[in-house]
């Protein structure tokens, strides 16, 4: 953070209101709300701080309206990805013999020094055929999803 936004930021708490509201009008080009002088300072903060570094980004904002409406009821919650090994995870299988071992990365898998996008990526990568990479690692069996442990 650039020493005069972190000074005009750590000023505000020390304004009077009506100092904190003609700084709303100026950088919102809106009315200040009727709320208390915490809120005004906070928002402020974070406005000085967006306007100076930029607001967030298209995804952030997109998952924020997604979590909105489905608080609203007006969207069903996305349902989670119960075949996705938790980060760290070892994925360990015998395939003609031979162990394989495959850790599950944040975003993706790795097997043998190499990164994969996905489980199937890894298991064709093994077999050297198409496969079903939840099913080939015993994370799924004909269709049905395993409980996490």
């Amino acid at each position: 953070m650039t020493t005069a936004i972190l000074t005009q930021v750590a000023e505000l708490p020390t304004l009077p209101t009506p100092k904190l509201k003609a700084m709303w009008r100026e950088l919102t080009g809106t009315e200040p709300p009727p709320y208390n002088r915490t809120f005004l300072v906070k928002r402020l903060a974070y406005r000085i701080q967006e306007l100076a570094f930029g607001g967030l980004s298209v995804q952030a904002e997109r998952r924020l309206d997604d979590l909105v409406d489905e608080l609203d009821g007006k969207k069903k919650p996305k349902p989670k990805d119960m075949t996705a090994p938790i980060v760290g995870t070892k994925l360990i299988r015998e395939w003609q013999g031979v162990m394989q071992e495959v850790t599950a990365l944040a975003d993706g898998f790795e097997w043998q020094g190499r990164r994969y996008q996905s489980l199937s990526a890894v298991a064709r990568a093994i077999t050297g055929t198409r496969w079903n990479g939840p099913l080939f690692f015993g994370l799924r069996k004909h269709g049905k999803l395993e409980a996490r442990r």
